[in-house]
């Protein structure tokens, strides 16, 4: 018994943490606190109101957001947007290699809105929500 005791502390001090996951947009934006279903509206091509950045289907921080903030699987929102954007009412979600280009690609479009690493936000990008 010790020793499964012993194992578990090992392994939960050998998983990697994930990182915190913050919402972001551009500090001009209008927009202040949002829900996760607000950022979901964005995220499922529900509205155009923003313009979703995503970050590589490979990425653990992408897994993460879908999980928490919109409540899906990556390959279910793969899915909605498929379906979205074959029936011609949305064009997916631009995706940019990592947390630094979102952080780009908000702060050069007051309309864009995506998702990163809580520790690499600065002045460029406001954040509107934290992951749950």
């Amino acid at each position: 018994m010790k020793a499964l005791v012993l194992a578990g502390a090992v392994f939960a001090v050998a998983a990697p943490a994930l990182a915190e996951v913050v919402v972001v947009v551009n500090p001009k934006s209008a927009s202040g606190a949002m829900t996760n279903e607000q950022v979901s509206q964005f995220f499922l091509g529900k509205s155009t109101a923003m313009t979703p950045i995503d970050q590589p289907e490979s990425a653990p921080i992408r897994a993460e957001f879908y999980k928490k903030v919109t409540d899906k699987e990556p390959s279910q929102a793969k899915a909605l947007w498929s379906k979205l954007v074959f029936t011609g009412k949305a064009t997916q979600p631009k995706e940019v290699a990592n947390s630094a280009d979102v952080k780009k690609a908000v702060a050069a479009d007051p309309k864009a809105i995506g998702y990163m690493e809580k520790s690499a936000v600065d002045a460029t990008v406001k954040v509107v929500l934290t992951a749950p």
